[in-house]
């Protein structure tokens, strides 16, 4: 995928175009199309419109029936007619035969046949925008056509030829989108694999790409051709990004093995569903916040704020998306691994679109895919300010285990904070530790690893009533020789 690059100050002019397919409704494809414009939006384009079509499949070649096809040209001011590609030369035999072929009469089973593929063609060919009514062509020409569906590499080549203009896919926007956002190095590794292996198919001969590389004298065969080594020089590239991933991801092993003790706590979700909003607000972190699709690539880890005793790190992952193809979400599988360590998910959603629903049961079926489908989780109905009294209250009987929020109320960060905190304490022991005044260090580290319940002092020493994991009891007690006490003469709790 060649990315655009345009001299003008302003930015490109786009037309989004839709494949309805049987079994989606009106309000999908139409919401499908709404998500497309955001994507582009937040790519830098100007939307001037959108058309849609019913059609029974999206393998034709033109994947656009002829009329929709010569409407799609208006907007981009090309012919509507796919030029052929190349000039067939044919022999006489050929030509002889192509001439007793058209002179002859059609047989009845071929007229019926072709019958058939009229009535096709007609069916194929309703045009219908999302609203039910066709678009009025903008004065302004269209530069760049996305459609809301993966294209082929001769799809692309036939609906350039027709329209005259750039055609994108919904793949090559995300990807994109991804690689203009990408900050950190496993992220801008991710993004490049996923390019490059988007790119490698649909890579087309230019010049004298057809000519081969002489073999010379000797030699057993034609060499390749241009296309074929730029695919190869693709490959290998992509073998070279990978082995530097993994060397990332030994790191990213690393750190993460350092919080294995820790109590961590993943914040999943759609993309713009608030996440980051959510993130900065729980622990005074300035991370990125934008009214943006894909504003967060990379995994931000940090700890709640307050801090609490045990600390509870909290960490930011990527969005999700409709119709995201399985080898994008392969190659950021390992910005995903947080939720995989994670001791809880936090499924955030924005209760404000009317289509979260749908957009929940995509990041339940994408985190299923990379296994934390079965992960302790809770629900949080983020952005409440945008409810109405009555839209809230049905929201919470329809959804009775979630916790309704919103990321600007300090309340509601407050109760969601005592909720992660319950939810680690339920399976934390309470006990007694007595303290002799000359052991060194340990009242510190009780301090930065464990919650403080209580203290008192006494001859000799002081009794900490503390809550903690129990293996983290038991690590503390085996290094400071420290005993249980409920109380001695002279202390009390």
């Amino acid at each position: 995928m060649n990315k655009i690059h345009s001299n003008k100050t302003e930015p490109l002019s786009a037309v989004l175009v839709g494949v309805q397919l049987p079994g989606v409704t009106d309000a999908e494809n139409d919401a499908s199309i709404q998500e497309l414009s955001r994507l582009v939006t937040t790519l830098g384009y100007r939307v001037l419109g959108q058309l849609s079509q019913k059609r029974s499949s999206q393998k034709s070649a033109n994947i656009l029936g002829e009329g929709k096809l010569k409407t799609l040209a208006e907007w981009t001011g090309g012919t509507g007619i796919v030029a052929s590609r190349a000039k067939h030369i044919k022999s006489k035999a050929a030509l002889k035969f192509t001439s007793e072929t058209e002179n002859a009469e059609p047989s009845e089973s071929e007229e019926e046949e072709n019958e058939s593929e009229e009535t096709t063609d007609v069916e194929s060919t309703s045009n219908e925008a999302p609203t039910g009514k066709e678009m009025d062509v903008p004065k302004e020409k269209v530069e760049v056509v996305i459609f809301d569906c993966d294209l082929s590499p001769s799809q692309l080549r036939i609906l350039e030829s027709a329209t005259g203009a750039t055609v994108l896919d919904r793949t090559g926007v995300i990807i994109e989108i991804f690689s203009r956002h990408a900050r950190t190095r496993a992220a801008k590794l991710q993004v490049e694999i996923a390019r490059l292996a988007y790119v490698a198919p649909r890579l087309r001969e230019t010049g004298g790409g057809e000519d081969r590389q002489g073999g010379g004298i000797g030699s057993k065969g034609a060499g390749e051709t241009s296309i074929e080594l730029d695919r190869r020089k693709i490959r290998d590239r992509i073998k070279e990004l990978k082995h530097e991933l993994d060397s990332v991801g030994q790191e990213h092993s690393v750190r993460r093995s350092r919080r294995e003790q820790e109590c961590c706590v993943a914040l999943v979700g759609y993309t713009n569903a608030g996440k980051s909003s959510l993130m900065r607000a729980m622990t005074g972190s300035e991370v990125l916040v934008a009214d943006k699709l894909f504003a967060t690539l990379d995994t931000t880890v940090r700890p709640i704020h307050p801090e609490t005793r045990p600390k509870i790190l909290l960490s930011d992952t990527v969005g999700f998306i409709k119709k995201l193809p399985h080898d994008l979400v392969a190659s950021f599988k390992s910005t995903l691994d947080e939720a995989l360590n994670a001791s809880l998910l936090l499924f955030v959603v924005d209760a404000a679109d009317p289509s979260f629903r749908s957009e929940l049961e995509v990041t339940r079926k994408v985190l299923s895919e990379v296994g934390a489908g079965e992960w302790p989780s809770l629900l949080l109905l983020n952005k409440r300010d945008k409810l109405s009294p009555e839209e809230a209250t049905t929201l919470q009987k329809e959804f009775p285990e979630a916790f309704l929020l919103s990321s600007r109320d300090p309340q509601d960060l407050a109760v969601l904070r005592e909720k992660i905190l319950a939810f680690f304490e339920k399976d934390m022991s309470v006990e007694d530790l007595f303290i002799p005044y000359n052991t060194e260090k340990v009242i510190g580290e009780i301090r930065a690893h464990f919650r403080v319940l209580g203290e008192s002092y006494g001859e000799g020493g002081a009794v900490y009533r503390i809550r903690g994991k129990k293996e983290d009891l038991d690590r503390l007690k085996a290094r400071y020789h420290l005993g249980e006490q409920a109380g001695f003469p002279g202390a009390s709790i």
